[in-house]
């Protein structure tokens, strides 16, 4: 007997990439990309509101390898500018309903290169996120998560019709700023299909 992968397909496996909007593509994350997200991802400028912050490049290396399911990068004529989480989930459901529930939502994260930020690239490349969630992928809710001092990924969930669903007074624990309010943002698959 053979031992067979059982293991279903992660959700972004079918979508067929890459992918183009009107100036970027969007395509999924290899190891062969790791340098390039490094120049940007290394500036503690952009590390400053993320989830983690890679103390050198090889510590970088091994944060991606655990992140390659779930990530994309966004190109602007062949180099690699920014990337995206697009973190697939089950939504919350009874137990009699639980099995429609899953894989119905999605956590969405951003990071742009500072030298590419004003010119409207990462709004571009999260309403294509927003539109591979709701379409490729069939989903009914896309969520996001930020610390409410980061105004820029504020700005960024409105502008893409996020409406703010959440503001934590002191429940989002800052790396180096402490104990600090939280905000999320949610869309939901008919409130995106309306605003097309």
């Amino acid at each position: 007997m053979t031992d067979v992968d059982l293991t279903p397909p992660a959700p972004l496996d079918t979508v067929n990439w890459p992918l183009s909007t009107e100036r970027l593509t969007l395509r999924r994350v290899s190891m062969a990309d790791e340098s390039s997200m490094w120049t940007y991802r290394g500036l503690e400028e952009v590390s400053r509101w993320g989830l983690w912050h890679a103390a050198d490049q090889a510590d970088w290396r091994s944060l991606l390898k655990e992140r390659l399911r779930d990530a994309l990068v966004i190109e602007l004529n062949g180099h690699v500018i920014g990337d995206l989480m697009v973190q697939v989930s089950d939504a919350w459901g009874q137990r009699e309903v639980a099995a429609a529930a899953r894989n119905m939502q999605a956590e969405l994260g951003w990071s742009l290169n500072p030298e590419y930020g004003g010119q409207g690239f990462a709004t571009e490349a999260v309403r294509e996120a927003l539109r591979i969630c709701f379409e490729d992928l069939n989903l009914h809710r896309v969520v996001a998560e930020a610390f409410a001092a980061n105004e820029s990924s504020c700005r960024l969930a409105e502008r893409v019709g996020m409406r703010r669903e959440l503001y934590g007074v002191r429940d989002s624990l800052h790396r180096d700023l402490g104990w600090i309010d939280g905000v999320g943002y949610a869309l939901l698959a008919d409130e995106w299909k309306a605003g097309r």
